[in-house]
């Protein structure tokens, strides 16, 4: 893992990679939507000392001054903290990402399709004017954006001009009705203690850029490891999934939950009559690739 520091200048640079969470220091990591890839601030641009043009290097700049006003010297920022041509590197990051944002002392989410217009102080709203676009933000709406609700103890919701709106307690309401994810899940119940059907619900309408990415964004929410195998196809995704589940939970000398006997998690039998029986009961196992 690599951390981005503000220099003197304000400016960020990278720490050497830093190996072992006791070599980690305290650090901030941002959660956001990507806009188009020519956009984003890249591991190379950084390096190189480039990319302040691109629109992305705002929510850079958001998320060190955030750090900074909490305390903080060190932050994440996926966009550029991963050197994405190193397959090596972007596969370590992926199933070690679940962990970063755990560890995070602060998780800021910045939802770049949600205004927090200044309103005169004497009006009051009920609701909030900006409450509708949180309601409707792509951020409710991508993969990889669910283990980064999760994840971390502390996640803080923030609008386009930087205003903070709220925290995932202060905003349990509106998140739980957004996402139909529980409140305990939401405030720190060990995900274990919640079955593997439900837990793939919480993916369902959500989706990705690469059709691979929506089985690969589970892997913290599941706590297991798998390599990535870009243009597997989805189904081929979830099916390596799945039996990286399976082998979790036997490791555990856990009982297969309820939702492990449903034919959404089993493979297709050649037997006609199993499959028929099969057929009867709930979904098959490609409707899991969503």
């Amino acid at each position: 893992m690599r951390l981005l520091l503000r220099s003197n200048n304000n400016e960020p640079s990278f720490t050497k990679d830093l190996v072992g969470d006791d070599t980690i220091p305290p650090y901030a990591i941002l959660s956001h939507t990507w806009g188009a890839d020519t956009e984003e601030v890249t591991f190379e641009d950084l390096t190189n000392g480039t990319g302040k043009d691109k629109p992305g290097y705002k929510k850079i700049r958001f998320c060190g001054e955030q750090a900074r006003q909490d305390g903080l010297q060190y932050f994440w920022v996926d966009t550029c903290c991963i050197n994405k041509a190193n397959y090596t590197e972007l596969s370590q990051a992926i199933n070690s990402m679940f962990r970063w944002y755990r560890n995070a002392a602060r998780c800021y989410v910045y939802l770049s399709d949600v205004s927090s217009p200044a309103i005169n102080s004497n009006n009051e709203f009920n609701p909030p004017p900006w409450e509708l676009d949180f309601q409707k933000s792509r951020w409710f709406k991508r993969g990889w954006t669910l283990q980064e609700l999760l994840a971390p103890s502390s996640v803080e919701f923030f609008s386009q001009e930087g205003k903070r709106l709220g925290n995932k307690k202060s905003l349990k309401r509106q998140i739980n009705g957004i996402t139909g994810i529980a409140d305990s899940a939401l405030q720190g119940t060990l995900l274990s203690q919640f079955s593997v059907d439900e837990r793939l619900s919480w993916i369902e309408r959500r989706q990705t850029k690469l059709e691979e990415d929506k089985a690969y964004s589970l892997l913290g929410i599941f706590d297991v490891h798998m390599p990535l195998i870009y243009g597997e196809g989805r189904e081929n995704a979830f099916i390596r999934l799945r039996k990286e589940i399976e082998e979790s939970l036997r490791d555990e000398s856990h009982a297969l939950p309820l939702a492990f006997s449903t034919p959404r998690l089993k493979r297709r039998r050649d037997d006609d009559k199993e499959t028929q029986r099969d057929q009867r009961n709930v979904v098959c196992f490609k409707c899991m690739c969503f």
